[in-house]
């Protein structure tokens, strides 16, 4: 049952899975930071974007500094770091009042913030778990963020509609209860990681070019999300015109197929390889995509979502997963930012990509581009050498059969 294996992890992963809930719920200010910049401050919406694009430009910064800095300093210090960092920055825009470009400067401060926290996390997730518990925790880790950021938009929609400074109270509060609980219950690093289970062998001939392929390759599986991110809202509400409320329709059953299924699939994933795994998920998010793409409409969207969702948690659960089962200790950190920066790389470029396509031809090139994306990654992971899982059971050798000849026949 998945309480009792809940119950065998580590205190510190418990208490680290509860604060990244936490911190996802509390995230009241970014996704409506738009309206926030707009209505709040008067800037036009062309500015408001410029500037959110700039701000932006801190995920990139943050999944970059957050794995130096859990190998110089520690997992718990990143952890700390990135909440402190995420307070401050919302807090200046909370409360200082100056030319346009300030708050650009101040959302990248809490940016920097945001794209440190998840790699950091991750590196701990590595740090504390034996190579079986790994796939179930980075579930949970999964089920838990998206169940927050469910949470958080609607939290953060009443906050705002009572003031926005309780809105970016309430976003603060949060991160600093969550760096609390990190600082009382989240111990300093055990550099051996749990019970030194990370064996530098396993870097092999290969060296750690595998990890850092797949890593890079999985930009193909991230480009769909952060793609259907921006497309999905202008479809419902320009091409099919339908209320901007359908949107929240998709998040929603996102959020339940995540939460429901997600932890009944990782009980079936652990019995196959990382490459079958990496291609069902790809396959997954073509055929989510593929009903998009030749059968737009309302009701091919949102089943749609079921089925790309499935290959969304595959992909979020195996990436980290071979990251923690292949990589040395002290190079864990910078590759779990690096698959961060991945995700942080997809947010900059492809909605720029996205916008120019359905500017110039329409959005059923955007959605074909789409689908091409996961294609491509299955052909990529197809032709890699991907190592099987340390958690995958090595299989049982043949059974052999003694006959009561053999066993009268006299050894030689």
């Amino acid at each position: 049952m998945w309480l009792t294996r809940f119950k065998e992890l580590p205190l510190a992963l418990r208490v680290l899975f509860l604060a990244s809930f936490v911190n996802r719920a509390g995230m009241f200010v970014f996704p409506l930071l738009a309206v926030y910049l707009v209505r709040g401050e008067g800037l036009t919406p062309g500015e408001a974007g410029l500037l959110i694009s700039v701000g932006s430009t801190g995920l990139l910064v943050g999944s970059l500094l957050s794995g130096p800095l859990c190998d110089l300093r520690g997992r718990r210090t990143a952890l700390l770091t990135a909440l402190l960092l995420n307070a401050a920055g919302y807090l200046g825009l909370a409360v200082f009042d100056g030319p346009p470009w300030t708050y650009a400067g101040l959302l990248f401060v809490a940016l920097v913030g945001m794209g440190m926290f998840s790699p950091a996390s991750n590196t701990l997730v590595a740090d504390l778990t034996t190579p079986e518990q790994r796939p179930f925790a980075y579930t949970i880790s999964y089920v838990g963020n998206n169940l927050g950021m469910g949470v958080g938009p609607l939290l953060g929609g009443v906050a705002a509609a009572y003031s926005y400074q309780v809105m970016f109270a309430g976003n603060i509060l949060a991160g600093l209860a969550c760096a609390a609980m990190i600082v009382i219950w989240v111990p300093h690093d055990r550099r051996a990681g749990a019970g030194g289970r990370k064996d530098k062998s396993r870097t092999g001939s290969l060296g750690h070019g595998h990890v850092l392929l797949i890593v890079l390759v999985s930009f193909f599986y991230v480009a769909p999300l952060i793609g259907l991110e921006y497309a999905l809202p202008l479809a419902v509400t320009t091409v099919l015109d339908e209320s901007a409320g359908l949107v929240g329709a998709v998040y929603t059953i996102n959020s339940i197929v995540v939460v429901s299924l997600g932890l009944l699939l990782e009980k079936h994933i652990r019995a196959y390889g990382t490459k079958m795994l990496l291609l069902v998920a790809g396959l997954l998010w073509a055929l989510g995509l593929a009903v998009i793409a030749f059968a737009f409409s309302l009701p091919a969207i949102l089943l749609s979502t079921v089925v790309w969702t499935l290959g969304e948690i595959i992909v979020s659960v195996v990436v980290p997963t071979y990251i923690a089962d292949h990589v040395d200790e002290r190079r864990v950190g910078s590759f779990m930012a690096l698959n961060g920066f991945v995700l942080g790389l997809a947010r900059l470029v492809v909605p720029v990509g996205l916008g120019v396509i359905w500017t110039t031809h329409g959005h059923e090139p955007v959605f074909l581009t789409l689908l091409a994306a996961p294609l491509l990654g299955m052909a990529a992971f197809s032709l890699l050498r991907i190592r099987p899982s340390a958690a995958t059971p090595a299989p049982e050798p043949p059974a052999v059969t003694v006959t009561a000849a053999d066993a009268a026949r006299p050894a030689n």
